[in-house]
């Protein structure tokens, strides 16, 4: 495993799986969450980079990236969605996210985004 941890939070379990299986055959280390809560409650908050979903229950996606711009403004996030507008990208992008990907996302995109955010945490 990478020593660097990639942490993925989305409610479809299947996705979890195939992120972190995706992410694992490029040498990185994942962790993953069904909820924002959960990975409030008991996530890594100095991760390197968290793969967020916009849409989750109960605190969605955006939620979580205004409470971690206070505990820890430093994380790179890229959000995912399936239903994504470009309203919810532009609020995303202005409030810091590195990247909007809609779903079902490119692969090579994903890992692309996510050794720029680690390369910036270096």
């Amino acid at each position: 495993m990478g020593e660097v941890l990639v942490t993925i939070v989305d409610d479809d379990e299947s996705i979890r799986r195939a992120l972190r299986r995706l992410l694992q055959s490029a040498g990185l280390e994942a962790d993953t969450f069904g909820s924002a809560e959960e990975y409030l409650r008991q996530g890594d908050h100095e991760t390197g980079c968290l793969i967020l979903d916009v849409r989750l229950p109960g605190m969605s996606g955006l939620d979580l990236q205004r409470e971690l711009a206070v505990l820890n403004p430093r994380i790179p996030i890229i959000f995912m969605s399936a239903y994504g507008t470009d309203q919810m990208r532009d609020r995303a992008l202005e409030k810091g996210a590195l990247a909007f990907l809609r779903k079902p996302i490119s692969e090579d995109v994903l890992l692309g985004d996510v050794r720029l955010a680690l390369d910036g945490r270096r």
